[in-house]
């Protein structure tokens, strides 16, 4: 990258009592003046690792900040980011809370519709797009509804020729800015001090799986202390090798890549691209590693298929130490203690097979590693920490800014989330509702008192989950208080609770299960085309579609030995009786899954009602119309037969 000249160290930013940056502007600030030279963003750009300093970062976000200013940008607005994990998309964010706005990123693949819904709170004029496709959304978007007026665009490929009113390059803004701050000695100082503990520093979104979006405001306040209580839990560690990889609209990325690098000082690298992120993740071999359960799955998958087709050797040492690592784990985390001989493996399985994967995987310096959002499944849980990943649980929703509960070394179990961090109160009330009151909990949703209201009562934030503490302060999270639904026979239960365990298989992707108000349960599966799919061609069993596999009676059998062994802990009531696999997997474009993943599960019973139908009739298939879209934007309908599946107990 091109260097440039920092501006003046910047010896004053607003603080805490204890001494602590009060805002992330601050913290920046603080940075660039006591560990200026350290670095602080690292990108892997077309195959090279480019790295920049605190005190570079400071100069290039205070020039954007400068260029957005004299562009209108004022304090209380909102401004528009949309991309996958760029240096400059964050220097965005960091230059509106400058100016006292704040960022509101979305995800890179929304559609258009939910693009309108997401810019309505504070109704954004400026953008930040990372390339041409984003420019082109975003320019749909002005179509539909005026704005934004300025699209800042990162990679100039393909929008040489792009002359309309507004559309500029990153690299300009910064251009303009940096000739403002040639001009005005001490506007870096301004800028640094404008922003209080009080003020938005970032807009996120919930996931909408019950209507309309709610805007989400985090402030300054919430997210340094936050970060710094879970700093003082053990979560986090000061200069942190951070991988940037999750969507920048997910409090995960904000809170845990942005917030904690700039609070703890932490390294933050990025990856090329997300086609790019496992080489990558080698590469940088970060101490901090956090992924959603999907991603885990997906990880152990890649570990099971890689050895099977390896040398007879390494399946040999595989197949031979990781079923005993996998016991020992097991025996750990009920209490026990190794012996002798149990650890001399261990230590021999470490050099010839843990080790060697842990860095295949990029993981060999996970001091602290995290999965949270949804329940992770026992065996996967319990590989990784076999394989010497100290994998934990925790627990937050974006209105905690993620920060609530975790488990820490020592006080791992299978099904709970561990204790509140520091800071943190938690209560269960009458209802078995999950109550939080701590600095990082918000003040109420954006533009929204009637929700705000509801949400939170006397400074305790409702969070809609129900849950239970064990004896020893422990936190078990049971699904949503408002999932809890009742058969015809009055017994209650969380269909969520049930999903998430028929999930732990990586042989079923999504999965939703019905029964309230009915004489017993039944689910809709849908299986992992890939997973399934391997397994298929293992047995040669020949297919040609997600569709022709997901009716294969071995795979219906596949199907069903999962589903039985979820019965086995479930009530004689509450155990799934039928089931079909789906020709196709819930999608978001279709209404049916947020863009994280969770059901919509009004558009489920409503779009599936006639095969729900079929579920609790007596016939073991059932014709089902499918609506389709094409890629002309006509509609048609594909007519799929499908087998319904009795599950034996």
């Amino acid at each position: 990258m091109t260097a440039h000249a920092a501006p003046p160290a910047t010896t004053a930013w607003p603080k805490m009592a204890d001494g602590e940056p009060a805002t992330l502007v601050a913290a920046l600030a603080r940075n660039a003046a006591e560990y200026g030279s350290r670095v602080a963003f690292r990108e892997r750009r077309y195959g090279v690792w480019q790295e920049q300093t605190w005190s570079e970062v400071l100069e290039e976000v205070a020039a954007i900040a400068a260029g957005l200013e004299a562009r209108g940008l004022k304090a209380g607005s909102a401004l528009t980011v949309i991309g996958d994990n760029r240096p400059r998309l964050y220097f965005a964010m960091m230059a509106a809370n400058m100016l006292r706005a704040f960022p509101s990123p979305a995800y890179p693949d929304i559609p258009l519709e939910e693009l309108i819904a997401a810019t309505r709170h504070g109704a954004p004029t400026v953008a930040f797009a990372e390339d041409q496709e984003q420019v082109d959304k975003l320019l749909e978007l002005r179509a539909a509804i005026g704005r934004p007026t300025t699209i800042a665009y990162d990679d100039v490929r393909g929008l040489g020729a792009y002359s309309g009113e507004g559309i500029i390059s990153i690299g300009t803004l910064i251009a303009e800015g940096r000739e403002r701050l040639a001009r005005e000695p001490g506007l870096v100082a301004d800028l640094v001090g404008r922003a209080g503990a009080d003020d938005i520093t970032v807009l996120l979104h919930s996931s909408g799986t019950t209507g309309q979006p709610k805007g989400i405001p985090l402030r300054h306040r919430n997210i340094t202390r936050g970060v710094l209580n879970a700093a003082q839990s053990g979560y986090f560690r000061r200069h942190e090798e951070l991988f940037a990889y999750l969507p920048t609209a997910w409090v995960g990325d904000f809170v845990f890549t942005l917030g904690a690098g700039l609070m703890l000082t932490a390294t933050i690298n990025i990856p090329e691209r997300q086609e790019t992120v496992l080489h990558d993740l080698r590469e940088v071999s970060p101490t901090f590693y956090l992924a959603a359960p999907r991603a885990w799955d997906q990880m152990l998958t890649r570990i099971q298929v890689g050895i099977k087709n390896s040398t007879p050797l390494k399946r040999w040492l595989f197949d031979t130490f990781m079923p005993k690592a996998v016991e020992l784990e097991r025996k750990r985390l009920a209490g026990g203690t190794p012996t002798l001989a149990e650890r001399i493996v261990n230590r021999v399985g470490d050099v010839l097979v843990y080790a060697p994967l842990r860095d295949y995987l990029g993981l060999s310096r996970a001091e602290r590693a995290f999965t949270g959002g949804e329940a992770l499944g026992e065996d996967t849980f319990l590989f990784f920490r076999a394989l010497g990943i100290r994998l934990k649980q925790f627990y937050g929703q974006t209105e905690t800014s993620a920060l609530t509960a975790a488990q820490t070394e020592g006080h791992v179990k299978l099904h709970t989330v561990g204790r509140p961090m520091a800071g943190v109160e938690i209560r269960i009330d009458d209802s078995g509702e999950i109550l939080v009151r701590s600095p990082s909990v918000i003040d109420g949703y954006f533009d929204d008192p009637e929700a705000s209201a509801k949400a939170i009562v006397d400074g305790w934030l409702h969070t809609g989950d129900a849950g239970r503490f064990e004896d020893d302060g422990d936190l078990v999270v049971l699904g949503r208080v408002s999932e809890v639904v009742r058969t015809a026979a009055g017994e209650r239960y969380i269909p969520n609770f049930i999903e998430n365990r028929l999930k732990f298989s990586p042989y079923i992707r999504n999965v939703a299960v019905i029964g309230a108000g009915r004489d017993m349960l039944t689910a809709i599966v849908c299986i992992d085309f890939e997973a399934v799919g391997h397994w298929a061609e293992e047995r040669r069993i020949s297919y040609t579609s997600y569709a022709d596999l997901s009716q294969k009676p071995e795979v219906q059998g596949l199907v069903a030995s999962v589903v039985a062994h979820v019965n086995e802990t479930q009530p004689e009531a509450l155990r799934i009786r039928r089931f079909v696999n789906l020709h196709k997997d819930f999608d978001a474009d279709d209404g049916e899954i947020t863009r994280t993943r969770k059901l919509r599960r009004n558009i489920i019973e409503t779009t599936y009602a006639p095969l729900i139908e079929a579920l609790y009739g007596e016939a073991r298939e059932t014709v089902y119309d499918a609506a389709i879209t094409y890629e002309s934007g006509e509609h048609g309908v594909i007519r799929r037969t499908l087998t319904i599946s009795e599950v034996a107990f």
